[in-house]
């Protein structure tokens, strides 16, 4: 039921201007909603939701509508507390888990649906939950949303209406008490639609409060009661379906959108606002809804602490689910194992071998080889870290509000796709010690090479989910690829020395991983003792023009490439937390 913002009662003090989602008294009805005096106003200026109170009662099924732009996904993440309102309380009364389905599939598409549902419960349901309760709430979500037959099926083979069930099914896992869905039946086709919307009802009907939006009218029919938001953010009619065509008079639901635009925002607000005034039926907020009086959290800091899945529990579950989709998703890891064999191959056609010969060696295309199995490194690094975040943004946001650290998650993507570095860097050293394209010196020479390629393309895997965070999708990150590739290529120092660059150049080449990496590599190899003790005229001038740049121990240069990897670690971290804050504020349990 819906009150306007002018029969609430008004509370001794003003409504706070920083709000809070809390838990409504004990005596409340858990599950019962109320919105009081809430409000948006973006940047300052811009009003979003103006003034408006409603109360959601257990169990219901809310549909908001309403033109495009008016506010209706702004009005359903405030009452989900993913973004706080500007003005005014949010209420919730019984502590418990909250549902929220955005538009985007909230799913890995690669994975076996019982597989993706497994690994939601185990980061959602608090710690200690055994098998037995995990394999008990999938069972369950995939009853309720008549998913059973698909639970082997992967979830990219579904249909649209079976993927958005699907996102559901997840957010069941934790049996909410509220669930929030913004447009839950957009680019479905009626039948779908109609289905998805009997699920909703059945999830309705077993006690849980439901909110969604919708452009769909069809949805509006099967709600217990309708929000229709005028455009600028006005709540311009809150009731049952019925009473909402009475209210405008039209004998569907869509004529709402054609009186809508009849007349502007304020008339519907004072007719709203003067048709509930002369109603007795309305639902009475109870005097303790004041703003002023205290409130609980939803859930106690301690009890938090005690329910939610430890840091390294959730690290190494994100990690086994990014190996486990890695491995089901064949063409992604043909390529990620095929492409460092295709650059073999070209490593083996472009260079002779001999060119670490310490009677004959030829020094410019030894210099080449360093560097090129530098870059290799960097690239693999590079490539493999630049998709892995920005892909699945839908997915890290909701589980971000779920609970889910963002720490654990970054070093995830790391530690998963570790493996596959480590044995494309060993496969490359050992090809090309194999086929005389590297010194012939002993095993410690060939682990500290080893050492320094793989560092570096850690490194370089940390820039990538750097640059993978900073993006907005996925082709943004692919034209990035060439834009952090040609500067590790041009300011390292091996086609141009280091010594005789411009300035501009040695100040840029000291932020370039690959140059330590590079150097790191030629002292290991040994470069400036084969250079100035072999026959080949152009070692001795060669290595003048280098200086000191092979001279430091490679040590020195792993603590500048294994620094650098912790700076784009942090910041990576960082801007995570910035988007999450942006797009959802704290994460609730």
């Amino acid at each position: 039921m819906v009150v306007p913002a002018a029969t609430m009662p008004a509370g001794p003090t003003a409504i706070p201007a920083v709000p809070a989602v809390v838990a409504a008294p004990q005596s409340a009805v858990a599950g019962r909603l109320t919105a009081d005096r809430i409000s948006k106003v973006v940047r300052g200026k811009q009003t979003i939701l103006r003034t408006m109170s409603l109360v959601v009662e257990p169990g219901q099924l809310v549909a908001i509508i309403g033109p495009s732009g008016a506010g209706k996904t702004t009005l359903l993440e405030t009452l989900a507390g993913l973004r706080p309102a500007s003005t005014g309380v949010v209420r919730r009364a019984g502590s418990g888990a909250l549902g929220f389905v955005p538009q985007e599939d909230i799913i890995h598409r690669d994975l076996p649906l019982g597989r993706v549902l497994r690994y939601a419960a185990r980061l959602r349901l608090p710690a200690g939950v055994g098998n037995a309760e995990i394999e008990e709430a999938v069972d369950s979500a995939l009853t309720v949303l008549r998913l059973k037959d698909r639970e082997k099926v992967r979830v990219g083979r579904l249909s649209g209406g079976e993927r958005k069930r699907a996102s559901i099914a997840v957010e069941l896992l934790a049996r909410p008490r509220f669930f929030f869905l913004d447009e839950p039946t957009s680019g479905l086709d009626p039948a779908t639609a109609a289905e998805l919307m009997r699920a909703l009802r059945r999830i309705a009907d077993s006690g849980c409060t439901v909110i969604m939006t919708s452009h769909n009218p069809p949805d509006v029919d099967l709600c217990d009661e309708v929000l229709v938001i005028a455009a600028g953010g006005g709540l311009a009619f809150g009731g049952t379906p019925a009473k909402a065509r009475e209210f405008f008079d039209v004998p569907a639901i869509t004529g709402i959108y054609t009186r809508l635009v009849e007349h502007n925002r304020d008339y519907w607000l004072r007719r709203f606002a003067d048709d509930r005034a002369g109603r007795t039926d309305l639902f009475a907020i109870p005097t303790a809804t004041s703003v002023s009086e205290p409130f609980n959290e939803i859930l106690e800091p301690q009890l938090v602490q005690e329910r939610r899945v430890g840091p390294f529990r959730q690290w190494f579950l994100l990690t086994v689910r990014a190996l486990d989709i890695l491995v089901h998703n064949r063409l992604t890891l043909l390529i990620v194992l095929g492409s460092p064999v295709a650059i073999l191959l070209m490593f083996l056609m472009l260079f002779k071998p001999g060119a670490f010969d310490p009677v004959h060696p030829i020094p410019n295309t030894s210099a080449m080889i360093l560097f090129w199995i530098a870059f290799g490194g960097f690239f693999f690094g590079l490539t493999y870290g630049l998709l892995q975040i920005c892909t699945e943004f839908p997915i890290f946001f909701r589980e971000r509000f779920a609970g889910v650290r963002i720490w654990p998650y970054v070093l995830s993507k790391l530690a998963a796709l570790l493996p596959l570095l480590i044995l494309v860097d060993a496969l490359l050293l050992a090809v090309l010690r194999w086929t005389d394209r590297l010194p012939k010196g002993d095993f410690g020479q060939l682990a500290e090479l080893f050492g320094t390629l793989l560092l570096a393309s850690v490194c370089a895997m940390a820039l990538g989910l750097l640059a993978s965070a900073a993006v907005s999708e996925p082709g943004q990150a692919t034209l990035m690829l060439p834009m952090l590739c040609f500067p590790q290529v041009l300011f390292v120092g091996a086609f141009l020395p280091v010594p005789v660059m411009a300035l501009v150049g040695r100040w840029m080449s000291y932020v370039m991983s690959n140059r330590w990496a590079f150097e790191a590599l030629g002292h290991t190899a040994g470069v400036e003792k084969l250079w100035s003790s072999g026959a080949s005229p152009l070692g001795a001038p060669l290595l003048a023009s280098y200086e000191d740049t092979f001279s430091r121990p490679a040590w020195v240069d792993w603590l500048i490439i294994g620094g650098m990897a912790v700076v784009f670690l942090v910041s990576c971290w960082l801007i995570l937390t910035l988007k999450a804050a942006r797009r959802g504020g704290r994460p609730v349990r």
